[in-house]
């Protein structure tokens, strides 16, 4: 089965990020068509971006960040979860997408936003500008959750019905591209001499 990592984006202590990342992560192991991986950035803990080579060269001097790209390396599609700060993504998420390079390519993303009124949307539309130039393939289908508080129970996320829909579709569709990229995220066979 392919591997599905959840990312949860934001890093503020009493975030909703993580028990709506946690209800996420078991939606999708429910769902039983990926291996499935959770990943907290709080817990990951990266800095600010410390590295002095460009990541397209993969030539990494921290360990944290040699962590990170074999988790990254090793996923075949993503599922961002992600608040809206300020009309746009989290400072921690953007920074885990700018650690790397070649490890993002030819992999599908999918969000679960959540915020205000909007439910975080603005936040994802920026994020899809980010990761289209890391060669990922940010998908249409979302979840996103309006009014976040109103489903927290004791710091416990509390899914609707049209949350596991959307989860549902979107979960659906990343299997889909994940394995129609597989040939791409393939490594390509050397050429003959001659």
């Amino acid at each position: 089965m392919p591997q599905l990592t959840i990312v949860i984006g934001s890093t503020r202590p009493n975030r909703a990020g993580l028990p709506i990342g946690t209800w996420f992560h078991g939606f999708a192991a429910r769902h039983g068509q990926f291996e499935t991986k959770l990943v907290d950035l709080g817990a990951l803990g990266l800095p600010l971006l410390d590295e002095a080579e460009h990541p397209r060269l993969r030539r990494y001097q921290h360990d944290h960040t040699r962590t990170w790209s074999a988790t990254v390396a090793g996923s075949d599609a993503f599922v961002f979860v992600t608040p809206e700060y300020n009309f746009s993504a989290s400072p921690a998420l953007l920074n885990a997408i700018d650690y790397l390079f070649t490890e993002w390519h030819y992999k599908p993303v999918g969000f679960v936003s959540y915020g205000g009124l909007s439910g975080g949307m603005r936040s994802v539309q920026m994020a899809k500008m980010l990761v289209t130039s890391v060669r990922m393939m940010p998908l249409p289908e979302a979840v996103t959750i309006a009014n976040f508080a109103q489903q927290m129970d004791a710091g416990v996320f509390k899914a609707t019905e049209a949350n596991e829909k959307a989860g549902a579709v979107m979960l659906d569709e990343l299997l889909r591209w994940s394995n129609a990229l597989a040939t791409l995220r393939a490594p390509s066979a050397p050429r003959a001499n001659g």
